[in-house]
């Protein structure tokens, strides 16, 4: 188990609208913009080689300019460099974290102080979903890949383990960023497999009627 006491303080962000990352789960990336260029070889020069995604939020902070408050910190485990001088890194989840404060600095990038108190979960074991029931969360995911011309393979999906099948779909599927945000804020597996199939039956109804709370 990772400890707290092994995590920085501070660390750089990337507020990318819809990109969803979770902790276990691995996240791949084309970075090409020259700012996020220098975090990523800033990153490769520290232990831990963390760099943490977070939705923007546009309500939040001046110009509208804000972050969401709960991230999640991603480790670089792959990375090669195209001939134009364009990265290809996946980013294998850490742990969620709080946002303090951000940074201000000459970094042309994002900085922002963290907390990682609250998490212990991330950092621990594979997460299991006791009272999932998987034939029922399989025909309805059924439906809603055929409303969206989606393929899939079935038989990989009904063997993979509960963490690896919910978290997968919630970074994989077409849901909005405060979606997204939902997903990642969800505190357990259990409670994040109840809001994807309700943004899933929502979606199915054709976003009609209240989302559950």
């Amino acid at each position: 188990m990772i400890k707290v006491a092994d995590l920085p303080g501070t660390i750089p962000v990337f507020p990318l609208p819809g990109a969803l990352l979770l902790p276990r789960a691995r996240l791949p990336l084309h970075i090409f913009e020259p700012r996020y260029l220098q975090m990523l070889d800033d990153a490769l020069k520290t232990p831990g080689r963390l760099i943490g995604m977070v939705q923007p939020n546009e309500v939040a902070g001046r110009d509208g300019h804000g972050l969401h408050t709960i991230g999640c910190a991603g480790r670089l485990t792959q990375f090669s460099e195209t001939e134009d001088n364009r990265y290809l890194i996946t980013l294998t989840g850490i742990s969620r974290f709080r946002v303090t404060a951000e940074v201000e600095g000459f970094t042309p990038y994002r900085r922002c102080e963290v907390n990682w108190d609250g998490f212990d979960r991330d950092r621990g074991r594979t997460e299991e979903d006791t009272t999932f029931d998987r034939p029922a969360f399989l025909d309805t995911l059924g439906r809603y890949f055929d409303a969206r011309s989606l393929s899939a393979d079935w038989e990989t999906l009904k063997e993979a383990d509960d963490e690896l099948l919910i978290n997968s779909l919630s970074m994989m599927l077409d849901f909005d960023a405060e979606d997204k945000q939902a997903l990642l804020e969800a505190p357990s597996l259990s409670t994040r497999r109840e809001t994807l199939i309700t943004l899933i039956e929502f979606d199915l109804r054709g976003g009609e009627g209240e989302m559950m709370q």
